[in-house]
């Protein structure tokens, strides 16, 4: 016996846990083991036979991105800003909306689970603990909620991971039922999800702001007209435009005939100095030629004095009187020749000099011109002060007509964005009629061909297994409460004293 136990500090004997003292507990109460294990075996047995058939139906929900509804805002055109992946927090969203208790008591109501009554043992008991009683009591109005809860125990509603899918399914004896059931739920969640998503009323209200605006745009359009014909403006700001061009365009205009005014006075300036030092008269030809007629005269009496001084001399001698009266003749003869020969006769021709007659003619056409250029000048400027009279009334008008135009923009801009808008909730109404949502039934919701429950080995390996769990428990627990001293040990721990021998218990 030493060999199995030891003692303390204070020499006090400690038995030691062995298999055979763990198998002695056992057999000591074997009987109460085994009457718990063939109890809880026979429960697991009595239930395979007792408990219905569990039919699931299962169905599954896709969350996508493929429309997205246009945001409420006062621009012409709005686009959200969203990611294309469907996220966490969505996927939850998606759940809780499934599992909200205002969409479970709508299917309670449509599949009438208020009412339905078991018809088996198993279920009736399975409903007394799930919700006390699921059939209808004296207060009808706890019926529903008592179903709700029910039906929230049963239906199980959770997200796929690493998937956009949800999952959703629902246990019930009658396989019918448990389709009916997803079927309902999808049907009335899909609406839901289109009540949240959707704000209601839109469409009534941008139709009865566009009726408001359409009559804010005609009151605009209204005074406006009524403005150019009172003012005789078609559009102000186009005149004013025309006439600050022609207004240009005059001022232009006025001031190159005040530079040609100025540059004509130079040039008449001009012209009457260059009058003054040019001659009205200008000799245009000189002509020099000799006296012929007197030279062919002197020649011929030179040659008739030669005959006649040859003749004289052929009589006389030279120094003869009539001789040296001849000589003398033709050397006066001679004389006269050299004289007309060196002193020949001189023509001159004067005319109106062209210079001065252009001066003239240019210095009238200059003054003309001039006079011209100053009246041109004078009606310019008058043109110029009625044309900045108009621009200045223009201006004026085109302020207030501009003030017009602009109420009347900014009357047709929300006009058209109300217009638009109203389009846009017409279209997103019937998407959702058409349920052409963020979602979609991924898998429908089938009647199940076969039952769900576990199969009856299975079920049967751990009713034994908890069986024998339960009976080797009640073993244990039965052997810790027995007061009974069985081992010296034991008896030693009881009186304090130590053992000193021990006799084992014989049959005899």
């Amino acid at each position: 016996m030493e060999d199995q136990n030891h003692r303390n500090s204070e020499g006090v004997l400690v038995p030691s846990a062995t298999l055979r003292d763990l198998l002695a507990v056992v057999f000591r109460h074997r009987r109460l083991a085994v009457n718990f294990f063939l109890g809880i075996l026979l429960g697991t047995v009595l239930s395979l036979w007792i408990l219905p058939k569990q039919y699931e139906a299962e169905m599954k929900i896709l969350v996508k991105r493929e429309r997205t509804d246009p945001v409420i805002t006062s621009e012409a055109s709005a686009f959200a800003q969203f990611s294309t992946n469907v996220t966490e927090e969505d996927l939850n969203s998606e759940v809780e909306l499934l599992k909200s208790r205002d969409l479970l008591e709508k299917v309670v109501v449509a599949c009438g689970l208020q009412h339905s009554k078991t018809n088996s043992l198993w279920a009736s008991l399975s409903a007394a603990v799930e919700a006390h009683d699921t059939s209808p009591s004296a207060g009808t109005d706890e019926s529903i909620p008592k179903a709700v809860r029910v039906l929230e125990k049963r239906l199980q509603v959770e997200p796929l991971k690493k998937t956009n899918l949800i999952a959703i399914t629902y246990k019930s004896t009658d396989p019918q039922l448990a389709a009916r059931v997803l079927a309902t739920l999808a049907n009335l969640y899909l609406e839901k999800h289109v009540t949240v998503h959707r704000p209601p009323g839109a469409f009534d209200f941008f139709k009865q702001e566009a009726e408001q605006y359409r009559g804010g745009l005609a009151s605009a359009e209204a005074r406006l007209a009524a403005f150019g014909r009172n003012n005789g403006v078609v559009s102000a700001q186009l005149e004013k435009d025309l006439t600050v061009r022609k207004l240009t365009e005059f001022e232009s205009a006025l001031e190159e005939t005040q530079a040609a005014i100025a540059e004509t006075k130079q040039r008449i300036q001009a012209l009457e100095k260059q009058a003054e030092s040019t001659p009205s008269r200008l000799t245009t030809q000189i002509s020099r030629s000799d006296n012929g007629q007197l030279l062919q005269q002197l020649y011929s009496t030179l040659l008739t004095l030669e005959l006649k001084r040859t003749e004289l001399l052929s009589k006389f001698d030279p120094s003869y009187r009539p001789v040296q009266e001849v000589e003398g003749e033709i050397a006066q003869t001679r004389s006269a020749i050299v004289a007309a020969e060196n002193h020949p006769l001189r023509d001159e021709t004067t005319d109106r000099d062209q210079t001065f007659e252009w001066l003239k003619g240019e210095l009238a056409k200059a003054r003309t011109e001039l006079a011209a250029l100053e009246a041109r000048a004078a009606a310019t400027q008058r043109i110029v002060r009625a044309y900045r009279e108009n621009a200045s009334q223009l201006d004026g008008e085109e302020m207030v007509q501009q003030d017009l135009i602009r109420d009347a923009k900014a009357a047709q801009d929300n006009y058209l964005l109300y217009v638009r808008k109203q389009e846009e909730s017409r279209i997103s109404d019937a998407l959702d009629q058409k349920r052409i949502v963020n979602v979609a039934i991924a898998e429908a919701a089938t009647v199940p061909a076969l039952p769900s429950s576990p199969s009856w080995l299975l079920t049967l390996l751990e009713g034994s297994l908890l069986a024998t769990l339960v009976g080797l428990g009640s073993a244990f627990a039965a052997d810790y409460l027995d007061p009974t001293i069985r081992t010296p040990g034991e008896l030693e721990q009881v009186v304090n004293v130590p053992v000193l021998s021990a006799m084992p218990r014989t049959n005899g």
